[in-house]
């Protein structure tokens, strides 16, 4: 078992207030609405949709600015829907799919049928015609809500092949007035507040159990066809105990910690589709009558958090490095300027990594706070008290550079089995390069039966699978029993009758119990001469590269590590114009330029250096195409298609093995 036993794990789990119970999620939602009425629920930004629940129910908020809805007001609009959804035949145990980007009325359409007794299984807007009929077909979802003409559209497309008995729209749309099942979610609100009534919701609430299914998420599929994860509300309701243990305002906590309370305002822009925002930045902050202000887009994340100003937000290692390469990109206007960065740099890691540091440091660091840190915080809204990182594997580098500029970044681990948050640091002991230890009731132990020597060689503490079980974790796949059998193994002797949750992941953890995230085990390259690489930590390396944006390495049963990169092609662009370079128009001949691949090949010896032999990149290729969730290269939730962008430049990978002329 990994080791939980020190004092403040002992504080944790022994911690408890208002926002920890064992409740069903409408009813943890209902008692924070009584306990925080009048306080800010959610912000909604102005002139980005065309809301059917507006000006009708909430007001119309000016363009580009946020308006608020308050707990009380929230509860108002969800007993309204609940209602609604009602009247439209939804009962206890349907599922219905929420079909929509992150915004105000994911959320308030999630605790509705929640509320109304529904199963709720999540599609992502992404998601292809064939691909959104899987997500619905396989649940039998007898309704929908979509959030525009265009996801309408899409489901319009496939509906002879589903049992839909509704959709909904979020937005206002033109059309369909002679269709009875498609309605805008502004009149699911009308219906459900005309026949709404005190006893029958309660009802509805008191006809839910514990272990009712709340949710089938189904995996974002970086192989294979996505299996649905059932979720109940035990499940999700202790996850939200957990998470609130760990970063709750407790009284063993000095007054700087920065803790997660009624004063949080979170900035909302993952997919809620995901498990990773729905339970942390939504179930979580709402027990513990934080705000939520949802972001326009990801593309708006740098002026939403100027204009919101929030205290925390939750996101994914892609998003922070594409935070840092802006900040890079906006300090490359002078030489000067670009030299005072890259100092700044330097001084943060050295910072973060120093456990005292001394007064030249200390002077150093104000130095640098005062020219870079406090203009870059002032970007960000000036009070970020912290970020959480999850949903994949952060770079130690990049999170050493956030934590010494005074943004710490507390990354965790999780998945969607366990709905989702498995570790995470704490917010008074934060190690950044460790994914923190186990949550309170979250058992954990590894097998070293899956790696090897030369891997148990390197770890500096014990290494292997992930084995879990607790109150959080999944009892099995949807339909897919086979699936389910293979997800668990079972106990040895001596601990108990639950069967243990087979992550997939090989995690090293330390004495006191702190985790290191290594790799997915189906990942791991094995060399043609036996040795084991993770591909992971090495494209980590990359996080913080000027040159390189994206990394993806290669090598599974040959002889040597190759990798392919997108180049950062705005940094290209300033280095060819400081040198006086006349690049390629096209992409294709940017990526075959050969002083581009010199440019590249400095910044890859360079990572080498820090490399075992056999993990060193030998040879790579560039592609001139950022990887993105539009063109199926990352999942929605960012993570690497690795598949995908085998099969897609697989002559590259070919060229690299010297087989492209065989």
């Amino acid at each position: 078992m990994i080791n939980t036993d020190t004092e403040w794990f002992r504080a944790e789990s022994s911690y408890s207030d208002p926002s920890i119970g064992e409740t069903t999620i409408p009813r943890m939602f209902f008692n924070s609405v009584d306990r925080n009425g009048p306080r800010d629920a959610q912000w909604y930004k102005g002139g980005v949709y065309d809301r059917s629940l507006t000006p009708d129910v909430l007001p119309t908020a000016t363009t580009g600015e946020f308006a608020a809805v308050t707990y009380d007001e929230l509860a108002d609009i969800v007993r309204s829907l609940a209602a609604g959804f009602r009247e439209l035949g939804v009962e206890h145990d349907d599922r219905v799919g929420i079909y929509a980007n992150t915004r105000m009325e994911w959320a308030q359409s999630d605790l509705a049928l929640l509320s109304a007794g529904a199963t709720v299984t999540t599609v992502y807007t992404e998601s292809s015609a064939e691909q959104t009929q899987y997500l619905l077909d396989d649940p039998s979802a007898t309704g929908v809500v979509c959030e525009n003409a265009k996801l309408l559209d899409t489901l319009l497309e496939i509906e002879e092949d589903l049992e839909l008995e509704f959709i909904v729209v979020i937005d206002e749309f033109e059309g369909h007035e002679d269709s009875d099942d498609i309605l805008s979610l502004g009149e699911v609100y009308e219906q459900g507040s005309e026949a709404y009534d005190d006893a029958a919701f309660e009802g509805w609430l008191d006809e839910q159990s514990m272990d009712d299914l709340a949710s089938l998420i189904y995996t974002s599929g970086t192989t294979g066809k996505p299996k649905g994860v059932q979720l109940t509300h035990r499940n999700f309701r202790a996850n939200v105990n957990q998470v609130r243990r760990r970063f709750a305002d407790r009284p063993d906590r000095d007054d700087d910690v920065p803790t997660l309370s009624t004063d949080t305002r979170a900035l909302s822009f993952l997919p809620l589709a995901h498990v990773y925002e729905r339970t942390s930045g939504h179930f979580v902050m709402f027990a513990s009558g934080a705000t939520v202000a949802y972001a326009e887009s990801t593309d708006t994340i740098a002026d939403d958090l100027a204009t919101v100003k929030p205290t925390s937000a939750t996101s994914v290692p892609r998003i922070y490095e594409r935070v840092f390469a802006t900040m890079r990109e906006q300090a490359s206007g002078s030489d000067v300027s670009e030299s005072i960065f890259e100092w700044s740099i330097g001084v943060a890691r050295d910072y973060a990594r120093a456990e005292n540091p001394g007064l030249g440091l200390r002077a150093k660091h104000a130095l640098a706070d005062r020219l870079v840190y406090s203009s870059v915080k002032e970007t960000m809204g000036g009070n970020i008290e912290m970020f959480i990182s999850g949903g994949g594997s952060l770079s130690q580098r990049l999170a050493e550079l956030f934590e010494g500029m005074g943004l710490p970044i507390h990354e965790g681990y999780g998945l969607t089995e366990t709905s989702p948050v498995v570790s995470t640091n704490p917010p008074d002991d934060l190690r950044s390069g460790t994914l923190g230890p186990p949550l309170t009731e979250m058992e954990a132990k590894l097998d070293p039966s899956v790696v090897s020597n030369d891997q148990k060689a390197k770890a500096d503490g014990e290494i292997g699978e992930l084995l879990l079980r607790g109150p959080n974790v999944t009892d099995g796949y949807w339909n897919r029993p086979d699936a389910t059998e293979s997800a668990f193994t079972d106990p040895e002797e001596g601990e108990g009758d639950e069967p243990w949750f087979r992550s997939g992941d090989i995690i090293e953890a330390a004495d006191d119990g702190y985790l290191v995230y290594h790799d997915r085990l189906k990942q791991l390259i094995v060399l043609d001469t036996g040795k084991n690489v993770a591909p992971g930590p090495i494209e980590d390396e990359f996080a913080t590269s000027e040159r390189i944006s994206q990394a993806m390495v290669v090598g599974d049963n040959e002889k040597f590590i190759a990798a392919l990169f997108v180049p950062d092609m705005e940094a290209l662009e300033r280095w060819a114009e400081k040198n006086d370079i006349d690049l390629p128009d096209d992409e294709a001949a940017i990526a075959t330029d050969e002083r581009v691949r010199e440019w590249v090949r400095a910044e890859v010896d360079e990572v080498n250096e820090s490399l075992s032999k056999h993990e060193q990149i030998k040879e790579f290729r560039l592609v001139g195409v950022e990887w993105t969730p539009d063109n199926d290269m990352l999942t929605p939730s960012m993570k690497l298609k690795r598949r995908n962008v085998m099969e897609k430049y697989d002559h590259k990978i070919e060229e690299m093995y010297g087989r492209d002329e065989q």
